[in-house]
Protein backbone atom coordinates (compact mmCIF):
# COMPACT_ATOMS: atom_id res chain seq x y z
CA UNK A 1 0.00 0.00 0.00
CA UNK A 2 1.05 3.67 -0.83
CA UNK A 3 2.24 5.29 2.51
CA UNK A 4 1.10 8.86 3.15
CA UNK A 5 3.63 11.07 3.87
CA UNK A 6 0.98 13.48 5.65
CA UNK A 7 0.46 11.26 8.19
CA UNK A 8 4.15 10.18 8.57
CA UNK A 9 3.90 6.61 7.77
CA UNK A 10 6.89 4.13 8.23
CA UNK A 11 5.84 1.00 8.94
CA UNK A 12 8.29 -1.24 10.67
CA UNK A 13 8.48 -4.47 8.85
CA UNK A 14 11.67 -5.83 10.88
CA UNK A 15 10.24 -9.14 12.78
CA UNK A 16 12.77 -9.12 15.12
CA UNK A 17 12.43 -5.51 16.26
CA UNK A 18 8.53 -5.89 16.19
CA UNK A 19 9.36 -9.11 18.76
CA UNK A 20 11.43 -6.21 20.37
CA UNK A 21 8.53 -4.12 20.82
CA UNK A 22 6.12 -6.83 22.45
CA UNK A 23 8.77 -7.80 25.09
CA UNK A 24 9.33 -4.73 26.44
CA UNK A 25 5.54 -3.96 26.84
CA UNK A 26 5.98 -7.01 29.23
CA UNK A 27 2.47 -8.54 28.69
CA UNK A 28 0.51 -10.65 31.24
CA UNK A 29 -3.16 -12.47 29.72
CA UNK A 30 -5.98 -10.53 29.24
CA UNK A 31 -3.83 -7.37 29.35
CA UNK A 32 -5.22 -4.12 27.75
CA UNK A 33 -3.01 -2.39 25.47
CA UNK A 34 -3.53 0.76 23.78
CA UNK A 35 -1.48 0.59 20.08
CA UNK A 36 -1.38 3.64 17.83
CA UNK A 37 -0.88 3.83 14.30
CA UNK A 38 -1.58 -0.20 13.75
CA UNK A 39 -0.82 0.46 9.93
CA UNK A 40 -0.92 -3.18 8.33
CA UNK A 41 -1.44 -5.00 11.54
CA UNK A 42 2.18 -6.31 12.25
CA UNK A 43 2.59 -5.32 16.00
CA UNK A 44 -0.83 -5.76 16.57
CA UNK A 45 -0.53 -9.48 15.61
CA UNK A 46 2.56 -10.36 17.99
CA UNK A 47 0.52 -8.51 20.79
CA UNK A 48 -2.78 -10.71 20.45
CA UNK A 49 -0.91 -13.84 19.63
CA UNK A 50 0.64 -12.70 23.58
CA UNK A 51 -2.59 -12.82 24.95
CA UNK A 52 -3.12 -8.94 24.88
CA UNK A 53 -6.66 -7.30 24.62
CA UNK A 54 -5.88 -4.45 22.14
CA UNK A 55 -7.83 -1.58 21.15
CA UNK A 56 -6.27 -0.31 17.74
CA UNK A 57 -6.34 3.35 16.95
CA UNK A 58 -5.42 4.18 12.73
CA UNK A 59 -6.66 7.46 11.49
CA UNK A 60 -5.96 6.19 7.88
CA UNK A 61 -9.43 4.88 6.64
CA UNK A 62 -7.71 3.33 4.03
CA UNK A 63 -5.81 0.76 6.34
CA UNK A 64 -9.12 0.08 8.22
CA UNK A 65 -10.75 -2.49 6.23
CA UNK A 66 -7.57 -4.10 5.68
CA UNK A 67 -7.36 -4.71 9.43
CA UNK A 68 -10.82 -5.94 9.90
CA UNK A 69 -10.31 -8.67 7.60
CA UNK A 70 -6.89 -9.61 8.64
CA UNK A 71 -8.01 -9.60 12.34
CA UNK A 72 -11.81 -10.89 11.67
CA UNK A 73 -11.64 -13.55 13.80
CA UNK A 74 -10.11 -11.28 16.96
CA UNK A 75 -12.49 -8.14 16.65
CA UNK A 76 -15.19 -11.27 16.60
CA UNK A 77 -14.07 -12.70 19.82
CA UNK A 78 -13.59 -8.98 21.20
CA UNK A 79 -9.87 -9.25 21.53
CA UNK A 80 -9.14 -6.68 19.11
CA UNK A 81 -10.94 -3.81 18.79
CA UNK A 82 -10.42 -1.31 15.87
CA UNK A 83 -10.74 2.63 16.23
CA UNK A 84 -10.74 4.94 13.21
CA UNK A 85 -9.52 8.33 14.63
CA UNK A 86 -6.88 10.62 15.74
CA UNK A 87 -4.79 9.51 18.51
CA UNK A 88 -4.41 12.91 19.66
CA UNK A 89 -8.44 13.15 20.15
CA UNK A 90 -8.32 9.14 21.37
CA UNK A 91 -10.25 8.34 24.43
CA UNK A 92 -10.64 4.81 26.32
CA UNK A 93 -14.11 3.09 25.54
CA UNK A 94 -16.79 4.24 28.63
CA UNK A 95 -16.78 0.14 29.13
CA UNK A 96 -12.64 0.32 29.44
CA UNK A 97 -12.33 3.42 31.55
CA UNK A 98 -11.88 1.67 34.92
CA UNK A 99 -8.81 -0.39 33.82
CA UNK A 100 -5.12 -0.45 33.74
CA UNK A 101 -4.01 -0.34 30.35
CA UNK A 102 -0.07 0.06 28.87
CA UNK A 103 0.26 2.16 25.21
CA UNK A 104 2.10 1.61 22.52
CA UNK A 105 2.60 2.35 18.73
CA UNK A 106 5.57 3.28 15.86
CA UNK A 107 3.85 6.89 16.36
CA UNK A 108 4.88 9.57 13.44
CA UNK A 109 7.91 11.44 14.50
CA UNK A 110 6.03 14.80 13.99
CA UNK A 111 3.53 14.41 17.00
CA UNK A 112 5.58 12.52 19.29
CA UNK A 113 5.45 15.49 21.51
CA UNK A 114 1.78 15.92 21.41
CA UNK A 115 1.29 12.05 22.11
CA UNK A 116 3.06 12.11 24.92
CA UNK A 117 1.82 14.94 26.79
CA UNK A 118 -1.34 13.62 25.44
CA UNK A 119 -1.51 9.77 27.35
CA UNK A 120 1.03 11.05 30.10
CA UNK A 121 -1.70 13.85 31.26
CA UNK A 122 -4.72 11.92 30.66
CA UNK A 123 -7.13 11.59 33.28
CA UNK A 124 -6.99 8.10 33.51
CA UNK A 125 -3.29 7.63 32.74
CA UNK A 126 -1.83 4.40 31.41
CA UNK A 127 0.65 2.18 33.68
CA UNK A 128 3.61 2.39 30.97
CA UNK A 129 4.41 4.16 27.37
CA UNK A 130 6.42 2.39 24.69
CA UNK A 131 6.72 4.64 21.81
CA UNK A 132 8.95 4.07 18.32
CA UNK A 133 10.53 7.41 17.91
CA UNK A 134 12.97 9.46 16.36
CA UNK A 135 16.35 8.40 18.23
CA UNK A 136 17.16 12.10 18.48
CA UNK A 137 14.51 12.81 20.65
CA UNK A 138 14.47 9.42 22.98
CA UNK A 139 18.36 10.89 23.56
CA UNK A 140 17.22 14.37 24.17
CA UNK A 141 14.14 12.53 26.64
CA UNK A 142 16.10 9.82 28.66
CA UNK A 143 19.84 10.46 27.85
CA UNK A 144 20.68 14.18 27.83
CA UNK A 145 22.27 15.84 30.72
CA UNK A 146 20.50 19.32 29.40
CA UNK A 147 17.01 19.11 29.97
CA UNK A 148 14.18 20.86 27.79
CA UNK A 149 10.45 21.18 27.72
CA UNK A 150 9.75 18.07 26.38
CA UNK A 151 11.99 15.89 28.38
CA UNK A 152 10.68 17.56 31.63
CA UNK A 153 7.10 16.95 30.48
CA UNK A 154 7.76 13.24 30.71
CA UNK A 155 9.92 13.19 33.55
CA UNK A 156 7.27 14.80 35.78
CA UNK A 157 4.54 11.89 35.21
CA UNK A 158 7.50 8.87 34.79
CA UNK A 159 10.80 7.45 34.37
CA UNK A 160 11.56 7.66 30.77
CA UNK A 161 13.66 4.66 29.64
CA UNK A 162 15.88 4.33 26.28
CA UNK A 163 15.59 0.64 25.18
CA UNK A 164 17.03 0.39 21.77
CA UNK A 165 18.18 1.76 18.26
CA UNK A 166 16.14 1.08 15.62
CA UNK A 167 17.37 1.57 12.28
CA UNK A 168 16.11 3.11 9.49
CA UNK A 169 16.13 -0.13 7.40
CA UNK A 170 13.62 -1.51 9.71
CA UNK A 171 10.97 0.69 7.86
CA UNK A 172 9.36 0.96 4.80
CA UNK A 173 9.17 3.50 3.43
CA UNK A 174 12.77 4.05 5.09
CA UNK A 175 12.97 7.15 6.86
CA UNK A 176 15.90 9.31 6.50
CA UNK A 177 16.78 9.24 10.24
CA UNK A 178 17.28 5.92 12.74
CA UNK A 179 14.71 5.63 15.78
CA UNK A 180 14.85 4.39 18.92
CA UNK A 181 12.01 2.29 21.78
CA UNK A 182 11.67 4.92 24.17
CA UNK A 183 9.68 3.40 27.35
CA UNK A 184 8.18 5.74 30.26
CA UNK A 185 7.30 3.49 33.35
CA UNK A 186 5.89 4.12 36.71
CA UNK A 187 3.52 6.64 35.15
CA UNK A 188 1.58 9.15 37.65
CA UNK A 189 0.90 12.11 39.25
CA UNK A 190 2.75 12.02 42.66
CA UNK A 191 4.26 14.95 41.96
CA UNK A 192 1.49 16.95 42.19
CA UNK A 193 -1.22 17.42 44.86
CA UNK A 194 -3.89 18.59 42.85
CA UNK A 195 -4.75 20.54 39.12
CA UNK A 196 -3.80 23.88 39.70
CA UNK A 197 -0.26 22.48 40.74
CA UNK A 198 0.23 20.96 38.02
CA UNK A 199 -0.64 23.84 35.50
CA UNK A 200 1.56 26.31 37.62
CA UNK A 201 4.39 23.75 37.22
CA UNK A 202 4.26 23.52 33.33
CA UNK A 203 3.52 27.24 33.48
CA UNK A 204 6.54 27.73 35.19
CA UNK A 205 8.91 25.52 32.92
CA UNK A 206 7.18 27.03 30.03
CA UNK A 207 8.28 30.27 31.24
CA UNK A 208 11.75 29.32 32.37
CA UNK A 209 12.30 28.10 28.50
CA UNK A 210 11.02 31.14 26.63
CA UNK A 211 14.21 32.67 25.31
CA UNK A 212 16.70 29.33 25.69
CA UNK A 213 20.04 31.89 25.19
CA UNK A 214 18.71 34.09 28.87
CA UNK A 215 19.83 32.66 31.91
CA UNK A 216 16.76 31.50 33.91
CA UNK A 217 16.73 34.20 36.38
CA UNK A 218 15.90 36.77 33.81
CA UNK A 219 13.22 34.23 31.42
CA UNK A 220 11.78 33.75 35.36
CA UNK A 221 11.17 37.50 35.92
CA UNK A 222 7.99 37.57 33.87
CA UNK A 223 6.21 35.09 36.39
CA UNK A 224 8.39 35.13 39.61
CA UNK A 225 9.22 39.35 39.67
CA UNK A 226 11.03 40.34 40.97
CA UNK A 227 12.11 37.77 43.58
CA UNK A 228 13.15 35.34 40.41
CA UNK A 229 16.75 35.70 41.81
CA UNK A 230 16.25 35.50 45.71
CA UNK A 231 14.39 32.11 44.46
CA UNK A 232 16.47 30.57 42.58
CA UNK A 233 18.81 31.09 45.94
CA UNK A 234 16.63 29.39 47.78
CA UNK A 235 16.34 26.41 45.50
CA UNK A 236 20.26 26.13 45.32
CA UNK A 237 20.38 26.73 42.27
CA UNK A 238 22.89 29.20 40.77
CA UNK A 239 22.30 32.63 39.44
CA UNK A 240 24.18 32.07 36.08
CA UNK A 241 21.72 28.83 35.57
CA UNK A 242 20.14 28.42 32.38
CA UNK A 243 16.85 26.44 31.93
CA UNK A 244 18.42 23.38 30.09
CA UNK A 245 20.91 23.06 33.41
CA UNK A 246 18.35 22.52 35.84
CA UNK A 247 16.72 18.99 36.33
CA UNK A 248 13.38 17.87 37.82
CA UNK A 249 13.48 17.87 41.37
CA UNK A 250 14.72 21.28 41.64
CA UNK A 251 12.43 22.63 39.22
CA UNK A 252 9.69 20.94 41.35
CA UNK A 253 11.15 22.68 44.18
CA UNK A 254 11.29 25.47 42.76
CA UNK A 255 7.56 25.94 42.12
CA UNK A 256 6.72 25.20 45.49
CA UNK A 257 8.69 27.67 46.79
Amino acid sequence: MYKKKSLGQHFLTSPAYVRTIADVVEITPDELVVEIGPGEGVLTRELLARGARVVAVEKDSRLIPILSETFAKETKTGQLQIVEGDALEFGLPQKLRNKDYKVVGNIPYYITGALLRSFLSAQHQPKSLIFLIQKEVAERIARSKKESLLSLSVKVYGEPQYIKTVPRGAFSPAPNVDSAILRVESISRANFKNSDEEQRFFDLIHAGFAQKRKLLRRNLEDVLGEKSAETLQKANIPENARAEDVPLQKWLQLFSI
